[in-house]
């Protein structure tokens, strides 16, 4: 203990007495490994912390080269000046910071707009930290909606496979979770599966409309009308909140005949993420209902807005405002017309893609970038694996070493022995990256084929996140649910 306060005493006195080395690494601090267990006691130059933070995140992963990620990865120059200068500005300050209340106001307005509320002037909506809390608030909302009808027991949503939020979901808020197997060739919740998983404690359905294992669209105008049937023979009248954290932004602009959104009476909340295809920097989610009614008002909190109040409904509390602030820039710079052009854009960087792919041979394309199939993104599967000489965890890895991370993972539950990957197509993505991705991806199969691997890689030492997660403990209410 004596040397380390020595050695703090010598060090403060070089950094307060001593003037400037000529070369940053010959400043104290650099002479000695970075703090990596219990708090530090010297205190470091600031740009000697900078750079000690700075060359160890090197180690990081291209975020541009990460197919696996759904989440922004490109913002111009104006866009990040309105993020250093909103550093400080947080959201939940209404009164102190009013007009950045006014921009998150206008964007809820624009949201519902976009997604054909019935009035989106009146209607109800919140900014979030991103999809999975706008999902959870809608899914709360359902099950406040369902008890105030009189529902008793143990609650439950049915939904196909999902993003992991939705067990989170059912875990966190005691919800039963009937996620329907795949069966067949399916790979979406169809239809006709949904009215077998409901009874009359189920809250709601969930449509993902941008699955995450394959970024097809579940068919939210189908399982509408399959639950209106089920009304009319039950008497059951279920909700639909959908999970449009990913096509909520695309559709919209490229499919915009597609039926998904408040133009179904049936749905009545719809959550999506900011950040994904809305452009907004990380961090940024949004949560609409239909209509006011949808939103119960026992879960809303008032808070003062200039002189006034204003309803908020969020799990955090304080937070950055910058995301939505950018998010309004986003808004009033590309417009609707904007917006088509760039998302229009990824569409046809993916279709590129998934020709490349095909035109290779080993390939089964299950989602080619179809804009009325799914969001900008391309899966697809070996044809005969036994007969390739790899499998998609080893092209993974070899992907690896150029940079690219692009996820392989088997897929949900009576199908867990197929393996996919996918690549998600992502606003700054060029036809010029997804040749060189192209290239890459030969020389990996070439490399694989000229040195085959004595025993294949497994998901697990392959790595790559997909959206999915195990819980620490295991739960029977996160499980698939047999159709009785």
């Amino acid at each position: 203990m004596a040397n380390i306060k020595r050695a703090a005493t010598r060090e403060a006195i070089s950094m307060s007495d001593t003037p400037d080395p000529d070369d940053l690494f010959a400043l104290p601090g650099l002479s000695r490994t970075a703090p990596k267990s219990g708090f530090p006691a010297l205190e470091l130059f600031p740009q000697v912390a900078y750079e000690i933070v700075h060359d160890e995140l090197m180690l990081d992963g291209v975020s541009r080269m990460n197919l696996a990620t759904f989440c922004t990865t490109w913002v111009d120059d104006q866009a990040r000046r309105l993020m250093a200068e909103s550093l400080d500005k947080n959201i939940v300050d209404k009164d102190e910071y009013p007009q950045t209340a006014e921009l998150e106001r206008r964007c809820v307005r624009m949201v519902a707009d976009l997604w054909h509320s019935p009035d989106p002037a009146g209607t109800h909506g919140t900014s979030t930290t991103g999809s999975s809390e706008a999902a959870m608030l809608g899914g709360l909302a359902a099950k406040v909606r369902w008890r105030k009808r009189g529902g008793t027991g143990t609650p439950n949503f049915v939904c196909g496979p999902v993003q992991v939020c939705w067990e989170k979901f059912a875990r966190y808020f005691d919800v039963e979770i009937r996620q329907i197997p795949l069966r067949g060739d399916r790979l979406t919740m169809h239809p006709d599966d949904v009215a077998a998983f409901c009874d009359e404690n189920t809250i709601m359905v969930v449509p993902t409309f941008g699955q995450t294992f394959t970024g097809l669209y579940e068919d939210v105008e189908g399982i509408a009308k399959a639950l209106d049937q089920l009304q009319r023979v039950s008497g059951l009248n279920i909700p639909i909140h959908v999970d449009a954290a990913s096509g909520g932004f695309l559709a919209p602009f490229t499919a915009p005949d597609l039926i998904w959104d408040f133009r179904l009476p049936r749905v009545k909340s719809i959550n999506a993420s900011g950040h994904k295809t809305g452009l907004a920097p990380l961090g940024s989610g949004w949560a609409i209902w239909r209509e006011a009614a949808d939103l119960p008002p026992e879960l809303i909190f008032n808070v003062d807005y200039l002189g006034g109040s204003m309803a908020t409904f969020n799990l955090n509390f304080s937070r950055p405002g910058g995301q939505v602030i950018t998010q309004y820039y986003e808004f009033i710079r590309l417009g609707r017309i904007g917006y088509t052009r760039v998302q229009s854009q990824i569409y046809h960087v993916a279709k590129h893609l998934a020709a490349g792919l095909r035109e290779l041979g080993p390939f089964e394309m299950i989602h080619a970038g179809n804009p009325q199939h799914g969001i900008a993104a391309v899966s697809w599967r070996l044809k005969d694996e036994a007969d390739q000489g790899f499998n998609l965890y080893d092209l993974s890895d070899r992907l690896r070493t150029r940079g690219w991370l692009i996820a392989a993972y088997p897929l949900p539950a009576d199908r867990e022995n197929e393996t996919i990957m996918r690549a998600l197509i992502r606003h700054g993505f060029t036809i010029d990256m997804a040749e060189i991705l192209l290239s890459d991806v030969i020389r990996g199969m070439n490399q694989l084929v000229r040195h085959p691997l004595t025993t294949p890689l497994t998901k697990a030492e392959a790595g790559g996140f997909t959206h999915t997660a195990t819980a620490a403990v295991p739960d029977n209410k996160a499980t698939p649910t047999k159709a009785k």
